[in-house]
């Protein structure tokens, strides 16, 4: 008997299981880009509201530029989330049941870029609207 064949067969497993994620599901939920998306909002409402919001010794000047870095940090955050759900939650047979899959995500990650250049929290809502859809689907397949 040739010993490579006998070595083979018997570290060959002997069943294939099959996921579609790294870990068990639980770690995935568009919470995660929601949550920064609602930072996003809420520096860019801050932004608009300097005058009001900022502490004493602060100019308004200084109080914007550190909302415009928190909220560039967030709206990054929210793409990286956003990228994880969509590789890798998401599957062959979720976007042949929603093709609409690949545009939300385009979309959102385009809003969460967009809300990274701007301080405008009309901006954040609609990043947070984008997200929501996704939100959406992606409960409805844990359903399944």
């Amino acid at each position: 008997m040739n010993v490579a064949r006998t070595i083979e067969r018997l570290i060959r497993p002997h069943s294939v299981a099959y996921a579609h994620c790294d870990l068990p599901c639980g770690v995935y939920d568009p919470a995660q880009a929601r949550i920064e998306a609602e930072s996003v909002k809420a520096v860019q409402q801050r932004y608009q509201n300097a005058e009001q919001m900022k502490t004493a010794g602060q100019t308004v000047e200084d109080y914007r530029a550190r909302c415009l870095v928190i909220k560039e940090e967030r709206a990054n955050l929210v793409k990286h989330h956003l990228w994880v759900l969509w590789t890798d939650y998401f599957t062959p047979a979720h976007l042949e049941k929603y093709p609409q899959l690949h545009q939300l995500f385009w979309s959102a990650t385009k809003e969460a870029g967009l809300a990274k250049k701007s301080s405008d929290p009309e901006q954040g809502q609609k990043l947070l609207d984008a997200i929501a859809e996704i939100d959406k689907i992606f409960w409805e397949t844990k359903q399944a």
